[in-house]
This record gives C-alpha cells, sequence and structure tokens, in this order.
C-alpha cells in the first residue's frame, strides 16, 4: 500500500503561485508514476501533471502547460507541483496519485492509478 498526503494547498490571488507536495509512505515510490488530478466543484475529476517512475518523461494538460511543473524526489519519497500565473478557474481539490501506467493514454487518465490522497484545497481569488 501506498499513503498518500498533499500539503501546499490554500488561497491565492490571481497570478500567484503554489507549490503543491505529496509526501508518501508505506512504500517507495520510485517505481510508481506519479501524477496530479484536480476536481472543482460541479466538475468531473480531471488529469493535471504526471511523470514517470524516474522523472525523464512529463505530461501535462493543456489548461495547466506552461505554468505547472511536476518534480519527484525519489529520495525523499516525495512528489511536488509548481503551479504559477494561478487562475481563479484553477480553484479545486488536487489529488496526489500513484499508477505503473507508461503510456501516454493511462497517465493521463485517473484508471492509471491505484493511489489517491485525500486531496488539498486550492482556492485562487480574483
Amino acid at each position: 500500500q501506498v499513503h498518500l498526503v498533499e500539503s501546499g494547498g490554500g488561497l491565492v490571488q490571481a497570478g500567484g503561485s503554489l507549490r503543491l507536495s505529496c509526501a508518501a509512505s508505506g512504500r517507495t515510490i520510485s517505481t510508481y508514476t506519479m501524477g496530479w488530478f484536480r476536481q472543482a466543484p460541479g466538475k468531473e475529476r480531471e488529469f493535471v501533471a504526471g511523470i514517470s517512475w524516474s522523472g525523464s518523461s512529463t505530461y501535462y494538460a493543456d489548461s495547466v502547460k506552461g505554468r505547472g511543473t511536476i518534480s519527484r524526489d525519489n529520495a525523499k519519497n516525495t512528489v511536488y507541483l509548481q503551479m504559477n500565473s494561478l487562475k481563479p478557474e484553477d480553484t479545486a481539490v488536487y489529488y496526489c496519485v500513484a499508477g505503473r501506467g507508461i503510456n501516454d493514454r493511462i497517465i493521463r487518465s485517473y484508471e492509471g492509478y491505484d493511489y489517491w490522497g485525500q486531496g488539498t484545497q486550492v482556492t485562487v481569488s480574483s
């Protein structure tokens, strides 16, 4: 079992930045594809970003491309999501995920992940 705990969410003004962290425990994440999803009120859960087990490949939703950076530190069993130039439409609960997906379609799908954190709220005010 992989236990994921997100942190770093909060209230930020439009144009600001946040760095979300995801601390894993129970098992090393070094062999897992890691990612971030988000869900806004009344909307479906959506993929935000993903990173391969080695960190050599990253994947982004078009909505955050150029503004978001996913990274990982396998030695610390932690994954990060740096979000810049935040917009009100980025407001959502952000979830950290771990899975075994290795191709683009699976990595961008919630079906590609076996473990989910509880989420951290990000609110962007206009």
